[in-house]
């Protein structure tokens, strides 16, 4: 088994969200999940065939595109030359392409469809601790592969102001087929920045989260810069664009 950590999307070097890249593993779902949960931080089972297969350290997930960046890195190192890679997502399939930019590389994908969910006004208050939450548009739900709620709030006081029900958040997910709630504001035309609440445990709070980046681009319909890591101390940015029916998700990838 080989395994490999890197960070992902950190705005500066030494910065970013970590995964676990791990090969020629042998180990059936329990037993990776087993694994992410001792480890306690996101990991990718990449096959031979170049099916990746993500893990949480409490559920298996559908994407997860800082662990993809994280695969990109590890392939392209192997293979300067390659245009593109393409790899494939074990849970539903999705066919993803890499390519690099640079020092940054990207995943093209399409936009997934994704059924709305209304939620009243009062339970996400209740569901983010935040009594007296005014928001800044209503929320929609949108997919680059893993659902998310898009909650727009005012100001980025507002933001990091918030303190979520994580458990509760999660059972509500389960029940509408949504992973998580993206919270997020808008600082100028061309840049947000968001929290991801997905997690069971605070300590484990995303420094980036690219589904949801990517989820923006196709709700916003346009390009976007997403900021995010204040948080968790570790900033990161997220370049998310619209080039004609799909999405590119992308940013820095380097070994931790």
């Amino acid at each position: 088994m080989h395994v490999q950590t890197l960070n992902c999307f950190g705005a500066r070097p030494g910065e970013g969200n970590p995964a676990l890249v791990i090969e020629n593993d042998g180990m059936d779902q329990a037993a990776r999940q087993a694994f992410t949960a001792a480890r306690n931080t996101t990991c990718v089972f990449l096959s031979a065939d170049r099916d990746v297969d993500y893990f949480y350290p409490h559920t298996r997930s559908p994407l997860c595109l800082h662990a993809t960046l994280a695969v990109a890195a590890v392939l392209f190192a192997r293979d300067p030359g390659a245009g593109t890679i393409a790899v494939r997502t074990a849970m539903k399939g999705q066919l993803l392409t890499l390519s690099r930019e640079g020092d940054d590389y990207f995943v093209r994908l399409a936009p997934q469809a994704a059924q709305q969910v209304e939620i009243g006004g009062e339970q996400l208050r209740e569901l983010l601790g935040a009594p007296g939450l005014v928001l800044a548009s209503k929320p929609q739900v949108a997919s680059v592969g893993s659902p998310k709620l898009l909650v727009e709030v005012r100001d980025a006081d507002t933001l990091y102001t918030l303190k979520p029900d994580l458990a509760g958040i999660t059972a509500w997910g389960k029940e509408n087929a949504v992973n998580g709630f993206y919270v997020y504001c808008r600082l100028d035309e061309e840049t947000v920045e968001g929290r991801n609440f997905n997690h069971l445990d605070p300590a484990l709070e995303d420094s980036a989260t690219g589904v949801a980046a990517g989820a923006l681009a196709v709700a916003l319909k346009r390009s976007l810069t997403v900021r995010q890591g204040r948080a968790t101390g570790r900033d990161c940015l997220i370049a998310a664009r619209v080039e004609g029916e799909a999405i590119l998700v992308g940013g820095a990838a380097e070994m931790a």
